[in-house]
């Protein structure tokens, strides 16, 4: 029996490859001489780097940069040196979990280390990106990341803007003569799942500025100032559009991808599945394993578990799915290719005891294990 394992992260308890691996050893345990391939999955937020990187067959860097408050922070990035290619998590240098909740301001907080990893990587070859852009912290529209790379933010004094959303109040011209050599050959693909534009009732300052800290008069400024950013960036680039989808994801990082680099904004899903080749192994396979942290009636629009099953629904092939929690709306998984979902808790637990890694280690084995004993005797 020839079975590939493809799950989603299970968020705060166990990463893509920890989880697969388990149910790997879930399997032996019911088969012993089944065949189990791990795919790590991601769809472009956590754990993107570590998916990419395991599953195109490259390796892993670490490296310091200026995190979103200014301060330097440690973070990882994946290249594949047969094709020159980088694997980036915007997360790892400017993203919400690396900022206190009490001090969650995007008038402060920067995309600046986004654009250092990216001068690391094309300094090491690269040329090609692969940009997970999920869990930012803020709302600076990417203008951190652009200085980084070189190019001239500047105020009416011909300085470069402060970090964060308030330099955009500064933002008076916009020069490129300095940018980092070897840039303009890069290509870009970001992993993007949100649609929102840059400024508006759906732009990212309104939708997702008050989960980084913003009040509502922040809010109106900060759209404001956004705006004229993107006034600034269609002079000097006819070719911007703040209204494109997309564009607002990140606080506007989106914008900065798509009007200053060669760049196009894919589903998160859609670029992971692609570059790790998982279509090729799921032909051979007799069953495909997904699954992620909780199956509920959003799993259908867009998530990794639906991204597995339709590929494997295109070869006839059985789909089983292993999830923390399970809701009653579910069961519409079944309609999208997921045959059978069970979820791993054993008892009555805590939320707090159900996300300790070590008790979601012993549920995914203890469940995996009793679900193959089935299939073994079928």
């Amino acid at each position: 029996m020839k079975v590939i394992v493809a799950v989603d992260s299970f968020k705060g308890s166990l990463s893509s490859l920890e989880a697969g691996n388990i149910i790997k050893q879930g399997i032996k345990k019911a088969i012993c001489d089944a065949k189990v391939s791990v795919h790590p999955l991601a769809d472009g937020g956590e754990g993107t780097v570590e998916a990419l990187t395991f599953g195109m067959g490259g390796k892993l860097e670490h490296i310091t940069v200026t995190g979103p408050l200014g301060k330097p922070v440690k973070c990882m990035f994946g290249i594949i040196e047969k094709t020159r290619t980088a694997i980036i998590e915007m997360s790892g240098a400017a993203g919400i979990t690396l900022v206190a909740e009490n001090d969650r301001n995007p008038l402060n907080t920067t995309t600046y280390g986004v654009g250092q990893i990216i001068k690391e990587a094309v300094c090491r070859g690269c040329r090609h990106f692969i940009v997970g852009i999920g869990g930012s912290a803020t709302n600076d529209g990417g203008i951190g990341m652009l200085q980084a790379l070189g190019y001239g933010m500047l105020d009416k004094n011909k300085n470069q803007v402060p970090f964060g959303a308030k330099g955009l109040k500064e933002l008076d011209k916009i020069t490129d003569e300095n940018v980092f050599p070897g840039l303009r050959e890069c290509t870009f693909r970001v992993a993007c799942d949100v649609t929102n534009v840059l400024c508006g009732e759906q732009g990212c300052s309104a939708v997702f500025g008050p989960q980084k800290g913003a009040t509502s008069d922040m809010i109106t400024q900060m759209d404001k100032w956004l705006a004229h950013y993107a006034e600034l960036t269609t002079k000097k680039y006819p070719h911007a559009n703040a209204n494109q989808a997309g564009t607002g994801a990140a606080g506007g990082l989106g914008f900065a991808f798509l009007s200053y680099t060669n760049a196009m904004l894919e589903p998160g899903i859609k670029i992971v599945l692609e570059e790790t080749k998982l279509e090729q192994d799921i032909k051979s396979a007799d069953i495909v394993v997904t699954g992620e942290g909780c199956f509920d009636g959003q799993t259908i629009f867009g998530k990794a578990p639906i991204g597995v099953a339709e590929i494997a629904k295109k070869y006839n092939k059985t789909v089983i799915a292993f999830s923390g929690c399970v809701t009653e709306e579910a069961v519409i998984c079944n309609q999208y290719g997921i045959d059978a979902f069970f979820p791993i808790l054993r008892n009555v637990q805590t939320l707090q005891e159900a996300m300790n890694s070590e008790n979601a280690e012993k549920n995914m084995l203890f469940t995996v294990e009793q679900v193959f004993r089935l299939i073994k005797n079928i």
